[in-house]
C-alpha cells in the first residue's frame, strides 16, 4: 500500500516544466506544494498565475546550502521532484560554469537535505540528452550513457550522481528521462518558440546547418502527466523513459510550423551548425507504458498548433524575452 503525499517540494516550478508540473498538481488533491526557483532569466512567475495561491513559493538558488537546509527544517516534505536546471545547449557551449554549478552541486545539496529529512521520493528529471546521438535504433534504459554537450555532460553527471547516493545510501530516487519538450511557456530560446518569435518580428527562422537533425517532441502537459504518474507508481532505484515516439527533422518542424503560422514556406534560413551538434535522439519507452501505464495524448501536428495559438495570444510575453535573445544569438 502506497503511503499518502502529504507535500511535495518542487524544484524550478517556475521553469518551462516545472510550471507545468505545478499547475497539474494544483488541479489535483495533493494538499501542499512547495516551489523553490531562482529566477534566472528562464524562470517566470507569471507562468503560475493559474496555480493562484495553491502553492507556497521561495525564491532560491539550490546551490544555497544553508538556505536549502532551512526550507527542508521548516517545510518537511514528502517528495522531492528536482526539476531546476541550466538547460540550454546554446549557453553551455558559451560558458559551461553554471550548468556544472547548478545542474550537479545543486543535485547533490538536494539530495542531502533529502537523507537528513528523511523524503519517501526523490523524483530527478534528467534528459535524453545523456545517451548521445543515435543514428539508427532506439535508447532505451539501459543504454550506455554518453553526452556531447556542456549541457548534456552536467544532466550525465547529475543523473549518475543520483544513481550513486541509490547504491551508496538506499536513497529513494526515480530518475526520468525525456525527450525534447515543447508547449505554451518556452523560453523562446529553444528552436519552437524562437522560430515563432522571428516570425512574429517578421525575420526568417534560423536553422542550424541543413536542418537535418532529428528530434522526438513531446509536448509539455504530456510531461507534466508523465511525471505525476512515475512519482505515483514508479519503483525506487528505476530509470523511466519518457517520449512521444513522434520523431521530426528540425527543418520539417520549421515547415509545419510556418503551416500552422500561415506563413510562407520560405521564412527561414539555414545558419552555421552548433558545435557537435548530435544528429538524432529517439527514446524506446516500452518500460514506461508497460509499468506505468503513461501515454503521450498530444501528436505534434496538433501540439505545434496548440503551441502557435498560444504564442499568437501571449505576444507580448515572447517579445519581452526579445533582448536577451538578440543577445545570445549574435555572440
Amino acid at each position: 500500500m502506497r503511503r499518502r503525499i502529504h507535500k511535495i517540494l518542487v524544484t524550478g516550478g517556475a521553469g518551462f516544466i516545472g510550471s507545468a508540473f505545478v499547475r497539474l498538481l494544483t488541479k489535483g488533491t495533493v494538499p501542499e506544494v512547495i516551489v523553490i526557483d531562482k529566477l534566472t532569466y528562464a524562470g517566470d512567475l507569471k507562468r503560475l498565475r493559474e496555480a493562484g495561491d495553491k502553492f507556497k513559493f521561495y525564491k532560491t538558488d539550490i546551490c544555497d546550502k544553508n538556505r536549502i537546509e532551512k526550507i527542508f527544517s521548516v517545510e518537511k516534505p514528502d517528495v522531492v521532484v528536482h526539476l531546476a536546471a541550466e538547460s540550454h545547449v546554446d549557453r553551455s557551449i558559451n560558458d559551461a560554469t553554471p550548468f556544472i554549478e547548478t545542474n550537479i552541486k545543486g543535485t547533490q545539496i538536494l539530495m542531502d537535505a533529502s537523507r537528513k529529512h528523511g523524503i519517501k521520493k526523490f523524483i530527478f528529471l534528467s534528459t535524453d540528452e545523456v545517451y548521445g546521438e543515435i543514428p539508427r535504433g532506439k535508447f532505451n534504459e539501459s543504454s550506455p550513457i554518453k553526452p556531447n554537450s556542456p549541457y548534456a555532460v552536467s544532466k550525465a553527471a547529475a543523473d549518475l550522481l543520483v544513481q550513486s547516493y541509490d547504491r551508496t545510501y538506499k536513497f529513494p530516487a526515480i530518475i526520468i528521462r525525456p525527450s525534447n519538450n515543447y508547449g505554451p511557456w518556452q523560453y523562446p530560446e529553444k528552436l519552437i518558440p524562437l522560430a515563432i518569435l522571428r516570425i512574429l518580428e517578421g525575420e526568417k527562422i534560423p536553422v542550424y546547418g541543413k536542418g537535418k537533425n532529428i528530434r522526438e517532441w513531446l509536448f509539455v502537459e504530456d510531461c507534466a502527466k508523465g511525471i505525476a504518474v512515475i512519482m505515483e507508481k514508479g519503483q525506487i532505484g528505476h530509470v523511466y523513459n519518457l517520449g512521444s515516439s513522434q520523431e521530426c527533422r528540425n527543418i520539417n518542424t520549421v515547415k509545419l510550423l510556418l503551416k500552422a503560422l500561415k506563413a510562407r514556406q520560405d521564412r527561414f534560413e539555414f545558419v552555421k551548425d552548433r558545435p557537435g551538434h548530435d544528429i538524432r535522439y529517439c527514446l524506446d519507452c516500452k518500460k514506461t507504458f508497460k509499468q506505468i501505464g503513461w501515454k503521450p495524448e498530444t501528436r505534434l501536428e496538433e501540439g505545434l498548433k496548440l503551441t502557435v495559438s498560444w504564442s499568437l495570444k501571449n505576444q507580448d510575453w515572447l517579445k519581452s524575452k526579445l533582448k536577451d535573445i538578440n543577445k545570445l544569438y549574435s555572440k
